[in-house]
């Protein structure tokens, strides 16, 4: 299933060739830029995820009552 999936992608990325674009920005003229700026997307939301958790994560007792 994994080699499935990497040829897929490599497949999808081989047909960006065949095609022509009609692009607004240079960069979507690169190869698979749509791909790498997902990815490039995740990346930095899970980069951003870890250190907001840093400054909202409560104490392991937070909810434990102590009446």
């Amino acid at each position: 299933m994994f080699y499935g999936l990497i040829g897929l992608c490599a497949l999808s990325v081989l047909a960006d060739l065949f095609y022509e674009k009609h692009v607004h920005y240079v960069a979507e003229m690169l190869i698979g830029a749509y791909g790498i700026f997902g990815f490039a997307s995740a990346v930095g939301l899970v980069l951003a995820a870890k250190e907001l958790r840093k400054l909202l994560m409560r104490d392991e007792d937070y909810y434990d009552n102590d009446d």
